[in-house]
């Protein structure tokens, strides 16, 4: 494969860092730029993230003397480096809207962890195992940002990780509704139990803007590509509720659905084992071979003894029985900083560079 310079943008936060781990060995990703905001424009990449390195391991070497670049100002030197961004910058909505447009028309693709562009009609928002062929609709996008290999490709929301790649395989039997709770990391905040301390001994049962995304982004990841943009799914209806636990990685989900035509507890399982997708078809270097795994104790999955199946990018599952209300009850996990975030995102990169869409 193509070897191609790469740029994170954002690259001092929580999500920055994951990039970081997950590219110092990547076999095909090689990162020549670090930008981060004006603050931290100038220092060293040791230096801009000073004391908030988020992970246990040490920050990899190959970075710590970097220079890191203002990633608005400084746009058009950036441009002349990479071949392609990563972006998981904290800026209002509107402000990642401008900055990412103003990349792609740079004719740098953006591969992005940010929320602001998941409902643009024409950026295709991809779990790389569920709708690759949403990747189609970037030629819309080419024609309306005016360019010839910029545009915008987004990942979906990390909770939905923990319970949407578990319904899809089940979509075959007519979902007609599902009910889910989320119980989610601190680490998707961006904290750690030191930045965090009111997590310890406690629950939090609201995350701004967490239950819009979890009950709306699935149905466009299960849209369709019409006339160059994605049409929403209008079903299943999917209601959720999201809490944040004292937990420092691995969203879990308590899931609830029912069916047109109910399936036998021996079919979701072989649906779920039999599951893979065009990144297992292809071996990309980050995808899971076992992309689901079902765990048959009545005590699995645990976010502190499963988050890491498939070095963190698989999604574990148990406890699937029959419900009073609805159809089959089960509980699902993902790790949300791999998965969920810059690990789904690099997934998400390959699968782009594999089909062509970097050169």
């Amino acid at each position: 494969m193509k070897q191609y310079n790469v740029g994170v943008i954002g690259a001092t936060g929580m999500v920055g860092q994951r990039f970081m781990l997950l590219l110092e060995n990547h076999p095909w990703f090689n990162v020549v730029v670090l930008a981060a905001s004006a603050r931290s424009a100038g220092k060293t990449y040791q230096e801009a993230v000073g004391n908030k390195w988020a992970f246990d391991c040490a920050m990899p070497e190959k970075y710590r003397n970097m220079v890191v670049m203002d990633a608005e100002a400084d746009i058009d030197e950036i441009a002349k480096k990479v071949d392609f961004v990563f972006c998981a910058v904290n800026m209002k909505k509107e402000e990642i809207c401008v900055l990412e447009e103003a990349y792609a028309k740079k004719e740098i693709p953006v591969v992005s962890n940010n929320s602001a562009h998941r409902f643009t009609a024409d950026v295709p928002m991809i779990i790389p195992e569920i709708n690759p062929q949403h990747l189609d609709v970037i030629a819309s996008q080419k024609a309306r940002l005016g360019t010839k290999r910029g545009f915008i490709a987004v990942k979906s929301n990390c909770s939905l990780q923990s319970y949407v790649p578990l319904l899809h395989p089940l979509k075959a039997f007519g979902i007609k509704q599902a009910a889910v709770c989320t119980y989610q990391a601190i680490s998707g905040a961006g904290k750690t139990f030191t930045t965090m301390p009111e997590i310890l001994d406690n629950v939090i049962p609201y995350i701004g803007g967490e239950e819009e995304k979890s009950e709306k982004e699935p149905l466009k990841i299960w849209g369709n590509v019409e006339n160059g943009e994605i049409v929403c799914a209008t079903a299943p209806v999917i209601t959720a509720q999201c809490l944040r636990v004292p937990v420092s990685d691995g969203h879990t989900a308590a899931v609830f659905v029912s069916f047109d035509k109910k399936p036998t507890k021996e079919e979701i399982l072989t649906a779920w084992a039999n599951f893979a997708g065009v990144p297992q078809e292809l071996n990309l270097p980050s995808a899971p071979a076992q992309f689901i795994r079902y765990f048959e104790e009545d005590n699995r999955p645990q976010a502190k003894l499963d988050r890491m199946e498939g070095n963190g990018m698989s999604v574990t599952v148990g406890r699937l029985r029959e419900d009073v209300l609805f159809d089959y009850k089960f509980v699902g996990l993902s790790h949300n900083t791999l998965r969920g975030a810059a690990g789904g995102a690099v997934l998400l990169a390959e699968l782009l560079a594999a089909k062509g869409y970097m050169d």
